[in-house]
Parts: structure tokens; C-alpha cells; sequence
């Protein structure tokens, strides 16, 4: 079954993420859950990129700008000027694409 982004905002309903989520995905669901710490975990070791990305706007979220902008170079891109909540939808839109 594809993952859309119906799909994906469905699951937030479950009370465990499902499985065939691929790490960012799975980092994503659990901060959308309230769980920023295991989103942090999943991300933490990640040295692509999109785990960059992820990691960045977690610090962000988290208030730690200037960790966050760390993350955001590493990820190759400029800390947003956007809500967070249009980041996560953002990130999300983007990983379930690939």
C-alpha cells in the first residue's frame, strides 16, 4: 500500500506508528504525537541530508535556534520562515514523495 499524505494523517490516529515507515517518516509521526524525544533519537546518528532536515526542525521546534541553523547547514538549506506546523507538512509532503 502507498503512503499518501491521507494515509499518513489517518495513522496519527493509531497510538503506535506503523511500521512501513521509513525512519524520517516514523521521526515525523512522533513528533506530531508528541514524542519530540524519539523523534530526536531516530534522527540523532543520521548523516544524510533529509536527516539533517528533520534533526534541524526538531531544534527548532524545540527553540534552540542556534543548534537548529547547525542542522539546517548541514541539511543545505536556510531555517524557514514559516509556522513549524507548515514545516512538519512540508517535511512529510517531501519524504513521502520519495
Amino acid at each position: 500500500m502507498a503512503i499518501n499524505w491521507n494515509s499518513f494523517s489517518s495513522s496519527l490516529k493509531a497510538e503506535t506508528c506503523p511500521p512501513q515507515y521509513d525512519l524520517l517518516l516514523k521521526a515525523l509521526w512522533n513528533d506530531a504525537k508528541g514524542g519530540w524525544s524519539k523523534a530526536h533519537i531516530l534522527v540523532d546518528n543520521l548523516t544524510t541530508t533529509e536527516g539533517a532536515w528533520v534533526h534541524a526542525y526538531l531544534h527548532r521546534k524545540e527553540g534552540d535556534l542556534s543548534n537548529a541553523d547547525y542542522w539546517y547547514r548541514r541539511a543545505r538549506r536556510k531555517r524557514p520562515e514559516i509556522s513549524l506546523e507548515e514545516e512538519w507538512k512540508e517535511l512529510v509532503r517531501y519524504f513521502l514523495l520519495q
